[in-house]
């Protein structure tokens, strides 16, 4: 890959000085996202990059964030400040010479760059070849091009951005390898096992998402679609896909009806369909047939190690498999919710001690409950861990696995261990958006924002209509100190879910954050007014009286916090963000130490939380971030 500054000869002999301060920009721009993708550089000549990736799909993807980025810098610079790049692609053989390489791969990847529009990506056909249908933007051809010093005409592409005026068709052309599994209607007779279709429908996504030539969309912006009325071109625009998995199921006591179609998105026409009369017991079966006739209709070859992912029987216990599908329908939102789930999730495994899934899941619900210090992370911690292993020991080597084990890293406050199997989940299944959503929340606690962006377009581009993908965007921009970004993202989310307490509080702590004190206040306090909300949401409250001049307030709801710890033994570490709320920093400090003892999860948001912003120029809090791993440094980020 070649990267190349527009016009900068010619700035260089207007400004000297400006074109150096340039080059220095884009190098800290470029370099971080080069490592996320796996790109060497091998050289840096003026204002030109040179790279090498291990894969054409790695490059693509790295030319496409660095576009993206850069064009994200370039709206809060003044005109003369914004940097603007080509870039050029090309696959081949190459020869190493002293950390430097040669040969005709490099002259090709030299010469199309300057092809490329300002802002734009140019690529050859082998790269065009070894990537399409395994991304989500698309190529279109520029024709063959003679090139200086090189023998053959040259088929040459360029990137179609998403941003670009005109392009939105282009972005929209069938990728039958880019597919959505709508909801399965239920047919049961009792209204009652409604549960069993949607649990059918998310395994099916689980399934084929084990396919890594498959974009598939995840199940959060599918169930958009339950019992709406949509033909499928008209599902295929929205979700930008180019086929879409139907059917419904109907049960009946030990029995099951299932019917499924792959229909192409374009032209709604039928690609494959079957029906399928077995026993509950068979359910993986059908599962398993269903993904492998999917993608035989969409011409893709399943390697051994996709047929070993796709054809996976969790459990052979249909009661058990009924209780967990029953589990996974908690939304998980209060503590009523989560324990049920557990109630669920630990008959099917009494039933079944070899149910993975199950494990997981336990392990998952006792997350949240630390998360929301529903109970403290003391109790929860060793449950987790518990569950976890469990799970690794039936299971150490898939996507899932290596999210689990990402939980045990984090449980121990270990960051670097916690992302690298984060994203070693993402490489093994690079469909998964709850994986991409992982890294980054990861990257957003760390203070990575442009990182953290980064994942979660990614995970927005497999999980279009999730609210949570939304919130997720909002709250790395909420952090990183663009509360207007945010604000403008959380009511989307709103205008969906009038109720949500967790984004009613983000867009109080928005207003605070641009000013508007009354308001947030007013928010802030709305959402806890809405509903029973979990200790940790009680601090907000402090936090925006404070920030209001409200200081008696704020004093009267952190007493109140105390003795709800007190009488509990919940909420500890939110006790202490109020406390740093309204200033007394010693008692915040101390509680803060404690709750690390215990290994709080909410610790992993300390170098982010609001609460917390009195302490940062505290030795003690300092020392207190490094400890946990977290940056000590706070420079706004747009």
């Amino acid at each position: 890959m070649f990267t190349d500054m527009v016009g900068y000869t010619a700035l260089g002999q207007r400004n000297e000085s400006l074109s150096l301060a340039l080059v220095e920009g884009q190098r800290k721009l470029i370099r971080p996202i080069l490592s996320l993708h796996n790109g060497r550089e091998v050289k840096t000549m003026g204002d030109a990059f040179l790279v090498e990736f291990p894969s054409a799909l790695d490059a693509v993807r790295c030319a496409y964030e660095i576009q993206r980025a850069v064009r994200e810098a370039n709206v809060t610079l003044p005109s003369e400040s914004k940097i603007h790049l080509r870039i050029g692609i090309h696959s081949g053989d190459i020869v190493e010479d002293q950390g430097d390489i040669q040969g005709d791969a490099v002259n090709v990847a030299s010469r199309i760059e300057p092809l490329a529009e300002d802002g734009g990506v140019c690529a050859t056909r082998p790269v065009y070849e070894s990537t399409r249908n395994k991304i989500s933007v698309s190529f279109a051809k520029m024709g063959t091009r003679p090139l200086k010093n090189v023998d053959e005409l040259i088929e040459v592409y360029r990137m179609v951005m998403p941003w670009d005026e005109g392009t939105i068709e282009a972005t929209l052309e069938s990728d039958s390898k880019r597919i959505a599994v709508l909801p399965f209607v239920s047919m049961s007779p009792d209204p009652n096992d409604e549960y069993f279709a949607d649990g059918l429908t998310e395994e099916l996504i689980d399934r084929l998402c084990q396919v890594k030539e498959l974009a598939v969309i995840s199940r959060t912006s599918v169930m958009n679609y339950k019992n709406k009325e949509k033909n499928a071109s008209q599902i295929g625009k929205e979700l930008r896909v180019g086929a879409i998995v139907e059917g419904s199921v109907r049960k009946a006591g030990s029995m099951i009806r299932v019917t499924a179609q792959l229909i192409d998105a374009s032209t709604e026409e039928h690609m494959w369909s079957s029906r399928y009369d077995r026993s509950l017991q068979d359910i993986f079966a059908v599962q398993t047939d269903i993904a492998e006739n999917v993608t035989s209709a969409l011409k893709i070859r399943l390697l051994e190690d996709d047929m070993k992912r796709i054809s996976r029987v969790p459990t052979k216990d249909p009661e058990a498999h009924e209780l967990y599908i029953k589990g996974r329908s908690y939304a998980a939102e209060t503590e009523e919710d989560m324990r049920a789930a557990i109630g669920n999730y630990e008959k099917a495994i009494r039933i079944d001690s070899r149910y993975i899934d199950a494990y997981r899941a336990l392990a998952g619900v006792y997350e949240a409950m630390a998360l929301h210090e529903v109970i403290p992370s003391k109790d929860a911690c060793p449950r987790i861990r518990e569950y976890v292993n469990k799970s690794l020991d039936l299971d150490s080597s898939s996507a899932e696995s290596h999210l689990a084990r990402a939980l045990l890293f984090r449980i121990e406050l270990d960051r670097d261990g916690e992302q690298k199997e984060v994203r070693m989940a993402v490489a093994i299944s690079p469909s998964l958006a709850e994986a991409r959503r992982n890294l980054a929340l990861l990257y957003t606690k760390n203070r990575q924002f442009q990182e953290a962006h980064a994942e979660i377009e990614k995970a927005l581009d497999l999980d279009p209509l999730s609210v949570y993908g939304m919130v997720f965007m909002g709250t790395m921009y909420l952090y990183s100190g663009n509360p207007e970004k945010a604000l403008g993202l959380f009511q989307k989310v709103l205008a969906i879910n009038p109720r949500n307490q967790l984004v009613i509080a983000n867009i109080g702590l928005c207003h605070v954050r641009m000013g508007m004190l009354d308001e947030g206040v007013g928010e802030v306090k709305r959402a806890i007014e809405l509903g029973s909300m979990h200790p940790n949401a009680m601090a907000d409250i402090p936090y925006v009286l404070a920030q209001a001049g409200r200081m008696e307030e704020a004093r009267e709801v952190v007493n109140s916090m105390v003795k709800f710890y007190e009488e509990t033994g919940t909420g500890m570490t939110s006790v202490a963000r109020g406390y740093a709320a309204i200033g007394e920093k010693d008692r915040a400090l101390d509680l803060l130490e404690k709750a690390y003892d215990d290994r709080s999860l909410l610790l992993e948001w300390a170098a982010v939380d609001f609460n917390l912003e009195g302490l940062h120029s505290d030795l003690r809090f300092l020392a207190f971030l490094g400890k946990l791993g977290l940056p000590t440094s706070y420079a706004r980020v747009t």
